[in-house]
């Protein structure tokens, strides 16, 4: 499917989510979808740098709560429009990226997903410090009565300004996976030093890499305290962003663009529904509980499970349909041997 193709049924869909959303004049459906559209941005943000790539994040948080609190400091130091907003987030978050890829990059493993865990931990320090922010307490944020698109609340507008960046996510995730970038960040994946001995720029790839997943998540982060009303510390770095980033593209597959979107709408889906009907606490037991049983059934995700039976072009399912066949009839024939 041609790039063109593909943003034209990406913006088709979107449009038409949020009109079923708003048509249903439901405050939960608006509520629910809003953080089912923020955990896709985070988990194709995290899977930029941690599928694609092969470096685990698991500071995810630090980069949401950045574009949150970027938010909180404009508003507080001098009102800006949402997007504007994002776009600062984006950059703050994304030059934050930069700087965790010069200082740990050079690490790998374990070392390195240590690491981007110490920087969440500094940060979350530093803004329950920062008195400006609200510091431990947490700030209010009081946002506009009327919504910048006549006819729509300003609940609304949020859920369509994140329904815009998760759009955006995805396009930005499919084309990165089909460029020479997505080759070069494969390669290092499948064998950093390998692709290193023929020629491909490792470091710059990488610091690429962890850019552009830092600067998405720092935009899902963005307009956060807008919607919620109120942000401190504990929530906003808290475990639950980080966790669910990893979860849900391993659940939906981490060598696709579909895979964080599959693995967000499941897991996103499935919370919220524990969320009403049992409780909130329960969240992340799902969410592990379902992790645990992917990586022993589907290591490689629903998408790979997926591809491994039917394959890109539907070869899978044909080999599968033979071994069951051939399968069958050996089974048969030895029966047939013993009646003889």
């Amino acid at each position: 499917m041609r790039t063109s193709l593909f943003v034209t049924l990406v913006a088709a869909v979107a449009a038409a989510l949020f009109a079923l959303a708003v048509a249903s004049g439901s405050d939960y459906l608006l509520f629910a979808g809003y953080t089912v559209l923020q955990f896709v941005v985070l988990a194709t943000a995290w899977n930029i740098l941690g599928g694609y790539t092969g470096y685990v994040n698991f500071g995810s948080a630090a980069f949401f709560a950045v574009g949150a609190y970027t938010s909180v400091f404009f508003h507080k130091a001098y009102p800006l429009p949402i997007p504007v907003l994002v776009m600062i987030a984006a950059v703050v978050a994304g030059l934050l990226g930069l700087g965790m890829g010069y200082l740990t990059l050079r690490l790998r493993g374990a070392f390195f997903s240590i690491a981007t865990l110490a920087l969440a931990v500094v940060l979350q320090t530093v803004v329950v410090n920062w008195h400006f922010l609200g510091g431990s307490r947490g700030a209010y944020i009081i946002r506009p009565a009327l919504a910048p698109i006549p006819g729509l609340t300003y609940i609304q507008y949020l859920v369509l300004v994140m329904l815009v960046l998760a759009a955006g996510a995805l396009i930005a995730a499919r084309t990165i996976e089909r460029s020479k970038l997505g080759t070069g960040l494969a390669a290092i994946r499948d064998d950093e030093v390998a692709a290193e001995s023929v020629g491909v720029p490792t470091l710059r790839l990488k610091l690429i890499a962890t850019t552009l997943s830092g600067a998405l998540m720092g935009m899902a982060g963005a307009p956060f305290p807008y919607y919620i009303g109120y942000i401190e510390p504990h929530s906003a770095f808290g475990l639950p962003y980080a966790v669910n980033a990893i979860a849900m593209p391993m659940i939906g597959g981490t060598t696709h663009w579909a895979g964080p979107l599959i693995g967000a709408v499941l897991l996103g889906s499935l919370q919220q529904i524990a969320t009403v009907t049992i409780s909130s606490a329960v969240n992340l037991l799902i969410v592990g509980l379902l992790l645990v049983g992917f990586v022993i059934v589907a290591p490689n995700g629903i998408v790979g499970l997926w591809q491994s039976l039917f394959g890109r072009d539907g070869q899978g399912w044909r080999r599968f349909s033979r071994s069951t066949r051939s399968a069958s009839g050996s089974a048969d024939s030895s029966r047939s041997t013993r009646s003889a």
